[in-house]
């Protein structure tokens, strides 16, 4: 693994060494809701090419690349059960839109040259290949970038779940949770001035503390699988590559 993390002694939360180093292997989360951009709904074009192009530099550094991308731009499937749609309908069609995600970046991708693979949770063939981990690692062992689609495949999970569970499944380095914040705050800095960033916790402080990282479920898998995630701003150009490059931007979780 090219990942060490310094320990922490506890007596400063945003004191460490160099924690990161560069990565073999990723699982990048990336949030469906950001791909808005400014629209309010959907995809923003330059949203998306800007995240292309952002996998694109990593991909040149022969990083094999695994993607995970939410569905909440489109459909969320707790809001809909909240709104009168059976949950398990409702999580079927979040996963829906996780796929029209996926294939609207892997069309991104293509487009400048990086070679795809849409791998999905649910047989859907010709829309994508049905998932299996070894295809998977395969592929990413001959430069493509694997994008993985419709959840776990099961209702009641989310894609926080689903990328925790595609993550250990290839054998990931490290998570990499891009967001549109920079980091895990002692707070919500948009509601909390005081909120301080932590550029290193441990999981079990993230439970001490209640803090959200991603939902229990998957933060368990991650912690029990010794996956560390670290969460960045993804919206903002360039950042994913400082963080292959071990430039301290986000917030690192580990064990």
């Amino acid at each position: 693994m090219f990942y060490a993390p310094v320990s922490n002694d506890g007596k400063d939360n945003n004191t460490t060494g160099n924690i990161m180093a560069r990565f073999k292997r990723i699982l990048l989360k990336l949030s469906g809701e950001s791909l808005m951009g400014e629209r309010g709904f959907g995809i923003d074009p330059k949203r998306l090419s800007e995240y292309a192009e952002q996998i694109k530099e990593i991909h040149q550094m022969d990083v094999q690349i695994g993607i995970v991308i939410g569905g909440g731009n489109i459909f969320r499937g707790l809001s809909g059960s909240q709104k009168g749609f059976d949950r398990v309908k409702g999580d079927q069609m979040g996963m829906c839109a996780t796929v029209i995600n996926s294939l609207a970046l892997s069309s991104a991708l293509e487009s400048i040259g990086v070679k795809t693979k849409v791998l999905t949770a649910i047989r859907m063939e010709p829309i994508g290949e049905f998932y299996s981990k070894w295809k998977a690692i395969e592929a990413m062992e001959n430069g493509y970038v694997c994008v993985f689609s419709a959840g776990t495949g099961s209702p009641y999970f989310t894609t926080d779940t689903g990328s925790s569970l595609r993550g250990i499944e290839i054998e990931a380095d490290v998570m990499l949770k891009g967001t549109r914040v920079d980091g895990i705050y002692t707070a919500d800095p948009e509601k909390d001035p005081t909120a301080t960033k932590f550029t290193d916790i441990t999981y079990d402080e993230i439970y001490t503390r209640g803090l959200k990282v991603m939902d229990l479920t998957a933060t368990t898998m991650c912690k029990e699988n010794d996956l560390p995630i670290y969460v960045f701003n993804m919206d903002i150009p360039g950042n994913l590559k400082k963080v292959m490059d071990g430039e301290k931007i986000g917030t690192l979780v580990h064990n």
